[in-house]
């Protein structure tokens, strides 16, 4: 049985959320229509729209729901660019790049902001980096990082962006179920959360946007989500999307307890190799989340190692799989090619136990010790 160790790609579904997408899967109504079976549908998807608002801090309407987190991504950048007649846009070194690459298409000047050797954004050089901009501009910064957990001072960064003129994105689909996210709080003005990373069923997402701002379809047909996005709506991933949200933020506190897991596993990783790199160790991070380096021990065969071993971890961003190519967020952190190229990410969640922390980093300490063996032979 394989202990999964991967939680940042895509959750293990949880048994609220398999339940509420098998009991929407049996209301047959489509949600757009007025008889009784498509308005059972309907009730369905507000109820969990309504629960989503609440865990999120937003207002009900705010809530768009999305195929996911990419589709979130790049229709915010549209409107960023089209409908609010953004000059520029301002992005962080280590965003995901479903937000890096719609940037780059956009037609608009941009600036790649960057992030100190700890991974959190540079807050002095990007007051140097606003002081230049022309209103209104666009900047995207995620709350937590994908790879390595680093969770960024969104409300200093908002506050800094709208004193420019500016409008700000946040991409929290990791950090939504992981740590407390308050849509209002933070003071953005858009936001991009998913149900997979959490514990919900894969396919289905949410784009949230202030009450007051305006947002420009990019998919046309009927008038579903209040005209904003046009399409059948998927009831049965809304319903488990809004169950697991709920059941995940229930248990933020237990969640923040594997802080304690992780960095215990650091700490008997670092036994085996006392040179090993915690990227982003003296940062707020999600506290499941730990993404290391052993110099010389390369990151496909510590995957590849502790697969047959029967533990499933990463070699960074699952949306990069297959591709050999250096980690855009630890080289903006200042990792050499060498050490980024080594780094493996184990992300941590609720099924994850003492005992498995102790048998990875004695599975770990053995595969290590063997490529030791064979360059010394």
């Amino acid at each position: 049985m394989t202990v999964y160790f991967d939680y940042n790609a895509t959750a293990p579904i949880r048994e609220v959320a398999k339940d509420a997408v098998v009991g929407a899967l049996c209301t047959t109504g489509n949600p757009s229509s007025v008889h009784g079976p498509g308005q059972a549908a309907k009730a369905c998807m507000d109820a969990a729209r309504a629960d989503l608002a609440e865990q999120l801090g937003c207002g009900i309407n705010d809530v768009i729901f999305t195929s996911g987190g990419t589709e979130s991504n790049n229709w915010i950048v549209t409107n960023a660019v089209h409908t609010w007649g953004c000059l520029s846009c301002l992005v962080g070194a280590t965003e995901h790049p479903s937000m890096l690459g719609p940037i780059r298409r956009s037609g608009v000047p941009m600036s790649i902001l960057p992030v100190l050797p700890n991974g959190v954004l540079d807050l002095s050089a990007f007051d140097e980096v606003l002081a230049t901009q022309t209103a209104p501009f666009f900047v995207a910064i995620m709350l937590a990082n994908n790879e390595t957990g680093v969770v960024h001072p969104i409300t200093q960064i908002a506050e800094r962006v709208h004193a420019a003129g500016g409008f700000l994105h946040v991409d929290a689909a990791q950090a939504f179920g992981k740590i407390p996210v308050d849509f209002a709080a933070l003071g953005a003005d858009s936001m991009t959360v998913v149900s997979h990373k959490l514990g919900g069923p894969c396919g289905i997402g949410a784009l949230v946007v202030r009450s007051n701002l305006s947002i420009t379809g990019t998919i046309f047909g009927g008038g579903q989500e209040l005209g904003r996005r046009a399409g059948t709506s998927n009831v049965a991933g809304i319903a488990g999307f809004a169950a697991a949200a709920n059941e995940a933020c229930q248990q933020l506190p237990d969640f923040a307890k594997l802080a304690e897991l992780r960095d215990r596993l650091a700490a008997l990783l670092r036994v085996c190799e006392p040179n090993l790199v915690v990227f982003g160790e003296d940062a707020p991070r999600l506290p499941n989340t730990l993404c290391c380096s052993a110099p010389g021990f390369a990151a496909a065969t510590q995957v590849l190692a502790m697969d047959l071993a029967g533990f499933a971890v990463s070699s960074g961003s699952a949306c990069s799989s297959g591709k050999v190519k250096t980690s855009h967020v630890l080289s903006a952190m200042g990792a050499t090619d060498e050490l980024a190229e080594c780094a493996i990410r184990i992300s941590l969640g609720w099924l994850s136990t003492d005992d498995d922390i102790d048998e990875f980093a004695n599975h770990w300490g053995h595969a290590l010790a063997r490529l030791e063996q064979k360059k010394s032979a």
